[in-house]
């Protein structure tokens, strides 16, 4: 499945064959392909949290308006976002780079977001977006379902995952063999509405 494909087909399942166990290796591709969704300055400050014990994400699924799926799917991940990303050891995320690059954007990392911590919060929400966007669409094309849920109590969740301080909850991810096809696609509003051309009237 090509990407334009993977794009059209993704729905947000919540229907799931609980049965249904997923190979280590469909895992570990999906996770490596989560890791190339972009983020900011290269920091990755994503956090997966596979919760594979049973009796925890019966747990998490109380807290979470009681949605099957949340133990239904073959696998649940809680997208979370280190905020002080920057902070731990950034010259790692441009170890890679000439010299010269380095140079530049490490030092830039901490300019940049100390002392703004609603930048640093806005950034961890488009990092766990963008990474739970490229998990979806890792899912589709390896042939399964997989849907975004916010409804959940984050405080209770980010107790029962030991949440760090410095993380913040974004969303779950679950993904697995749907069972029921989604309703029929919304109807997407016009361009009219959605697309603004230079600035708004």
């Amino acid at each position: 499945m090509n990407v334009l494909e993977a794009i059209e087909s993704r729905r947000s399942v919540k229907n799931f064959d609980p049965t249904h166990q997923m190979p280590e290796t469909d895992v570990a591709r999906l996770i490596e392909l989560t890791k190339l969704a972009p983020s900011s300055f290269n920091m990755q400050n994503y956090r997966l949290v596979l919760v594979k014990d049973p009796a925890l994400r019966k747990q998490v699924r109380a807290v979470a308006w009681d949605q099957a799926q949340i133990t239904d799917a073959s696998l649940l991940f809680i997208l979370c976002a280190d905020l002080n990303a920057h902070r731990k050891n950034p010259g790692r995320y441009w170890a890679h780079a000439p010299q010269p690059v380095q140079d530049i954007l490490v030092p830039a990392m901490g300019a940049f977001y100390e002392g703004h911590p609603q930048l640093m919060r806005d950034e961890a929400m488009r990092s766990t977006a963008l990474a739970g966007m490229t998990l979806m669409l890792a899912a589709q094309g390896l042939g399964y379902q997989s849907g975004p849920i916010v409804g959940f109590d984050p405080a209770a969740v980010a107790e029962l995952i030991r949440l760090p301080e410095d993380h913040v909850i974004s969303f779950i991810v679950v993904v697995g063999r749907g069972t029921v096809p989604a309703w029929p696609r919304g109807e997407r509003l016009s361009d009219a509405e959605v697309v603004i051309e230079d600035r708004f009237a």
